[in-house]
């Protein structure tokens, strides 16, 4: 028997409207109803009736005769959701800028930065809408961060230089990351520690007890991930040439030695530079002025006072030397490399483009 009704609207496809379609008909995951209403008309463009269409998508009759008759009228975007209806906006463009830019320009006059209740009043909006505005545009004026841009007059020339190391080491020779960790405090609190406890946290007083210091001088090895350390009660040249030695009786004989270190004054004095001629096996590559990032070893010592010294307790330097030498031996045994992956013109663009935006510049 005939279906009854008012004859279903004649669809007719251009080549591109049909493969729009096809494309969003075989949607497996996502927009599963706007694949849903391709293939009805689809279907209705093959010539199907409606009411076919609806029993073979599993629809109702009058639901395939909306969406075939949006599309005769609207097309490819008649399949689309139209914009739900919603709260209207009661904050305004130029409020929101007002927003953005006192905080960017100016601050409270009882504090260094503004928090989300200061700028409220300030802006006389509430407190969650001017944390929805910073969220939108990134912006976080609780926190800060540190920085320092070197000076040095060969920075581009040590970056290249360092960065190289890196990615390209020389054959037939190690490449070590060498600094020293200096003034390392053997602390004592003034009173035990309160272990960890469901829901409570471990507890530790706020003062302590100094028992002395003791400074760790460190070669990570940039391939393996080794490191060569050694502990002196005191940084000065003489223990650095002591460390060199300790290096050149570490390192196989046959191997060229690179050493990345920094600009201190105890790595560059004549009895050090003796040391060196004597030895030319060795060789010097400075990091630049201002910019101890560049060395790996920094990473090590990072682990080191995260994972043993910042919350350790020692009664004596005797005590510290032993737990660092420990923690050393521990981390040689299944050594964890830090690669490096940026090239120098990646690490030099980056600061450019830096220095553009804090400076307001394009130039």
């Amino acid at each position: 028997m005939a279906a009854r009704g008012p004859k279903p609207v004649e669809i007719t496809l251009t080549e591109a409207e049909r493969a729009q379609l096809e494309r969003w008909a075989r949607r497996r995951k996502t927009a599963q109803a706007l694949a849903q209403r391709s293939r009805i008309v689809l279907a209705a463009a093959a010539g199907e009736n409606n009411t076919h269409i609806a029993q073979r998508v599993g629809m109702e009759r009058q639901v395939v005769a909306k969406w075939r008759g949006r599309f005769a009228t609207q097309r490819c975007d008649g399949l689309l959701d139209e914009p739900r209806p919603g709260r209207p906006r009661t904050i305004s463009d130029e409020k929101v800028d007002e927003v953005i830019v006192k905080t960017l320009e100016s601050k409270p006059k009882d504090a260094t930065h503004w928090s989300t209740r200061s700028m409220a009043r300030e802006a006389g909006l509430s407190q969650t809408a001017v944390s929805r505005i910073w969220r939108a545009f990134g912006l976080q004026p609780h926190r800060s961060e540190s920085f320092k841009l070197s000076t040095d007059p060969l920075f581009v020339e040590k970056v290249r230089d360092v960065v190289g190391l890196y990615l390209d080491p020389p054959e037939r020779a190690l490449v070590l990351c060498v600094d020293e960790k200096s003034q390392i405090q053997a602390l004592d609190r003034s009173q035990p520690i309160l272990p960890m406890l469901p829901g409570t946290p471990e507890r530790a007083t706020h003062d302590y007890r100094r028992a002395g210091t003791t400074s760790l001088f460190a070669a990570l090895d940039t391939t393996s991930g080794k490191v060569i350390g050694s502990l002196h009660a005191r940084h000065r040249a003489v223990e650095f040439k002591k460390f060199l030695k300790t290096i050149d009786e570490e390192v196989p004989a046959e191997l060229d030695v690179h050493l990345i270190l920094d600009n201190y004054s105890t790595h560059k004095t004549n009895e050090v530079k003796r040391w060196l001629i004597a030895h030319p096996r060795f060789h010097l590559h400075f990091t630049p002025t201002g910019a101890s990032w560049l060395n790996l070893v920094e990473r090590f010592f990072a682990e080191l006072t995260t994972k043993k010294l910042r919350r350790g307790v020692h009664r004596s330097t005797r005590q510290l030397n032993a737990d660092i030498r420990e923690w050393i031996e521990h981390w040689n045994e299944e050594p964890k490399p830090f690669v490096w992956t940026k090239t120098a013109d990646q690490i030099l663009e980056s600061l450019a483009g830096y220095c553009a935006r804090i400076n307001d510049s394009g130039h």
